[in-house]
């Protein structure tokens, strides 16, 4: 049986990580780690309650969150097989974390995308700019670097040994897509599982506002380019 450990990055979610929490299914996670992002409500709090491990990043962004995660596993020993990253605003179904890593026990893959386009998706669960955005972003992948995916979707599984090989450093909005263009760089096999999508629990951070909209996009697209 694979070892699994779980990242949930966190900035202001303590309406909804409760939720997540309590969704994610004990008997295939061993570790659950939330980092909190520089909250100011009570995040942290609640991951505590729920018997997450927590670790404080002070560096705001989505993927310096990540990273802290990370370092953390990476530094304490006995890593995992298996990294699951899933968001803390309760608009994936933590449950569905026995579909993401069938792929990996399965068929041996690297990476394992939760494809939200691919699943049912509650109406109102993606903006319009985040539909455009994912569009142009799977498709300019698929121009420069040969592969096709359907989403850039944050539920993802990973294998240890694969993620410490692709050696991720992007600190913000380029997370998921450096992820995805450092697979197919480095010709890590990959596959999408379809996976619902409800409307988040609060205001998004980046796509609910224009300017976080804006600096997310142009941060995909300058990913996506950088590592051609």
């Amino acid at each position: 049986m694979s070892i699994i450990d779980v990242v949930i990055p966190a900035f202001n979610e303590e309406e909804s990580l409760g939720l997540v929490l309590k969704d994610i299914p004990s008997s295939l996670v061993r570790n659950v780690i939330v980092v909190n992002n520089n909250s100011t409500d009570n995040t942290a709090e609640v991951a505590k309650r729920e018997g997450a491990i927590v670790l404080n990043e002070t560096r705001q962004g989505y993927g310096s969150a990540c990273l802290k995660g990370i370092n953390f596993i990476e530094q304490r020993g006995n890593h995992p097989d298996i990294l699951i990253f899933i968001d803390a605003d309760y608009s994936d179904y933590p449950e569905e974390m026995f579909d993401l890593i069938k792929p990996i026990h399965d068929n041996n893959v690297d990476l394992v995308i939760g494809s939200r386009t691919q699943g049912l998706r509650e109406k109102g669960a993606m903006m319009p700019q985040q539909v455009f955005g994912n569009w142009l972003a799977t498709t300019m992948i698929k121009w420069l670097y040969g592969v096709k995916f359907s989403d850039l979707g944050p539920f993802r599984a990973i294998k240890w040994n694969s993620l410490m090989e692709i050696q991720m450093c992007d600190p913000d909005f380029g997370w998921t897509v450096e992820m995805q263009v450092k697979a197919a760089k480095n010709n890590l096999t990959f596959a999408e599982v379809p996976v619902n999508y409800r409307k988040r629990i609060g205001v998004s951070k980046i796509t609910g506002t224009l300017k976080g909209t804006v600096l997310a996009g142009y941060k995909i697209i300058t990913t996506i380019l950088k590592y051609k």
